[in-house]
């Protein structure tokens, strides 16, 4: 039987938990919207697979990230990478 997908992203969490703490912490918070599909009829589910907004997005905070190369700490990769559009 396949393990459920709530059940199967809480291990992936914790599994993650003891060496990438903040990462597990970003996972723990992200369950409900990227689990959100769920709620909707199996049915449904299958329409509801593409990526491309996300795709879209990554696309233009690549562009933003791109020309700044590094950053000096974690809040300037925010500031930079910003899904509002402004620099």
């Amino acid at each position: 039987m396949r393990p459920r997908p709530r059940q199967q992203w809480r291990k992936v969490a914790d599994q993650l938990r003891p060496r990438l703490p903040k990462l597990a912490t970003a996972v723990d918070e992200a369950e409900v919207d990227v689990l959100a599909y769920m709620d909707f009829l199996a049915a449904h589910r299958t329409k509801l697979h593409s990526t491309n907004s996300l795709e879209r997005l990554n696309g233009e905070v690549k562009c933003c990230t791109d020309i700044v190369g590094i950053f000096p700490n974690e809040e300037a990769i925010y500031r930079r990478s910003r899904a509002d559009g402004r620099r």
